[in-house]
């Protein structure tokens, strides 16, 4: 939806990378990989990012290299200090929410018959946690292969997720499993949950 508001797919999914990470600086491949598309498209984009003042472009001096980028190459970041940041960023993580919210529809759907369904890690903030998902139930895992396949393109990251059988949970949760322990302990957001764990 947003990509036809802000005009093109690439443009979207630039700024997403660069609100995402508005510390870092990238080198003109590495965007058109993280993007998922062609290194024209994204300089087209870069120029018109720049020439809004939301983008700018660094030589970054030292022996540092990325995706192919060489001493005192150009590199580019968000501007911070840009007068549409604060509205980009806004908007950008509605944006983020709605995919979010429609990824999770998803699984409820076509990944089979869940019990329990939790959001943690990188949908939750919880930097400790070492899975963002967790599916319980009789998950079907090529189905769920292939929604976490097509949300990790449309994300530009990696998702991390965790399948278990009823069976399988029930004994590791008698036993007071680290790995869920851990899961139930960081900041989680439950979406399906037939066994009262919170």
């Amino acid at each position: 939806m947003l990509e036809h508001f802000f005009g093109s797919r690439t443009r979207f999914k630039l700024l997403q990378i660069f609100f995402r990470s508005p510390n870092k600086s990238f080198f003109v491949r590495e965007l058109a990989r993280l993007a998922g598309t062609q290194l024209n498209g994204v300089r087209r984009e870069l120029e018109h990012l720049q020439g809004w003042g939301i983008i700018a472009a660094v030589e970054l001096s030292d022996s540092i290299t990325n995706e192919g980028g060489t001493e005192r190459s150009k590199y580019y970041q968000v501007r911070a200090n840009s007068l549409l940041f604060p509205e980009l960023k806004a908007l950008l993580l509605k944006a983020e929410l709605l995919e979010e919210r429609e990824f999770v529809e998803i699984i409820k759907k076509r990944a089979g018959v869940l019990k329990l369904f939790i959001l943690t890690g990188m949908f939750t903030g919880a930097t400790d946690a070492d899975t963002d998902i967790l599916l319980v139930g009789k998950v079907k895992p090529v189905a769920m292969a292939r929604i976490i396949k097509d949300y990790e393109a449309e994300l530009g990251r990696t998702v991390r997720y965790t399948i278990m059988e009823n069976q399988e949970f029930q004994s590791r949760r008698e036993i007071g499993d680290k790995f869920l322990y851990r899961i139930f302990e960081a900041r989680h957001l439950s979406v399906v949950d037939e066994y009262g764990i919170n």
